[in-house]
């Protein structure tokens, strides 16, 4: 698909689109909604087959931060960024095309706010703060927002094993955890030490061994027998190719769009699979860098709003049950009430 279909077929506010002859790479912004306040999201550094691949992943992206940032309550819009590059670039290159990126991201005057996602760290986003001031996540402010996702996970794995099995407590259950990344390995050791049985898989076989928990080959995955699934790597996984395969009681994890088509909710329903909407329980990372940085929170009122979490899904789980939906679609009512109580507001 053209960079012109996409743009005509997006429901966006605005989308910025950048070519930086020096590096060649192509520079996507895209703000999905400023209703209820500036738009934040993180900035994926990555090598598409197309660039507009890299736009429509930004597009995609930005919509679901809408609806995360609505869903626990954070008083900002949803946005996000991508660099589109020929290759990961290193050393002086690499910092270069990030000062270029934070010009312009300053250009925007603070209505998009841009934090790391996909190969960038807190350091580079210190080479982006040098050009901008609207950057979350650096590696003196708040930090990597891979621990507040993880925990922000922990409570939502809780809150889902509560409503399966009557109980939250983790111990003697199992949980398999795609992907040992900076989310995924931080959210196996808290698993873990919460008493839970922690498998891990990821590509990088290493990776996984690292944290220190059983590891499960890649192919392995959707057929490991485990009380929860919890997918913290690429999004899709949940198609209805691998539904029927699925060996789980419930799906609860940070990785992004985990379901491939929306009916996909239904088909995990239909299975007797619980699903925790992945955009409420990846949210702690926005809640980490919004409540630490603008909030001016200490760390025992971010731990209560990570635990806010849970609560946000016990809620969501009673209405779905109550109405006979999914808990997709109840978060989905709940992001649509509070975006329209804005607007009319």
């Amino acid at each position: 698909m053209d960079f012109e279909t996409l743009l005509a077929g997006w429901e966006g506010e605005h989308a910025v689109v950048r070519h930086d002859a020096e590096s060649g790479a192509w520079m996507f912004v895209c703000v999905h909604s400023t209703v209820l306040g500036p738009a934040g999201g993180g900035t994926r550094l990555r090598v598409y087959p197309d660039p507009a691949d890299g736009l429509a992943d930004a597009m995609r992206l930005s919509g679901a931060m809408t609806w995360k940032m609505a869903a626990v309550g954070m008083p900002r819009g949803g946005g996000k960024a991508v660099l589109a590059v020929p290759e990961l670039p290193t050393g002086e290159p690499r910092r270069r095309l990030l000062r270029r990126y934070g010009e312009l991201v300053a250009s925007l005057g603070g209505s998009y706010r841009t934090a790391g996602d996909m190969n960038i760290s807190p350091e580079d986003l210190d080479v982006v703060a040098e050009t901008c001031p609207w950057v979350y996540g650096t590696t003196g402010r708040g930090g990597n927002s891979g621990r507040g996702t993880a925990r922000g996970a922990l409570h939502a794995i809780r809150a889902t094993v509560e409503h399966v099995f009557g109980s939250p407590e983790l111990a003697g259950r199992t949980v398999l955890v795609q992907g040992a990344g900076a989310v995924g390995a931080v959210l196996a050791r808290e698993l873990a030490e919460a008493g839970a049985r922690v498998l891990v898989s990821d590509v990088d076989e290493t990776r996984a061994a690292a944290t220190g928990c059983e590891t499960v080959p890649v192919d392995g995955v959707l057929e490991s027998e485990v009380d929860v699934y919890s997918p913290c790597a690429v999004g899709g996984t949940l198609n209805p190719e691998s539904i029927p395969s699925l060996a789980c009681r419930a799906v609860a994890g940070c990785a992004n769009n985990q379901l491939a088509e929306p009916e996909d909710a239904e088909r995990l329903q239909e299975r007797g699979i619980l699903y925790a909407p992945d955009y409420v329980v990846n949210a702690g990372g926005i809640i980490q860098l919004i409540g630490l940085e603008d909030e001016g929170w200490d760390e025992s009122q971010l731990e209560e709003r990570l635990a806010g979490i849970g609560d946000t899904l016990r809620t969501l789980f009673a209405e779905a049950d109550s109405e006979g939906i999914t808990p997709a679609e109840a978060a989905d009512r709940l992001v649509r009430r509070r975006l329209d109580v804005a607007r009319a507001g």
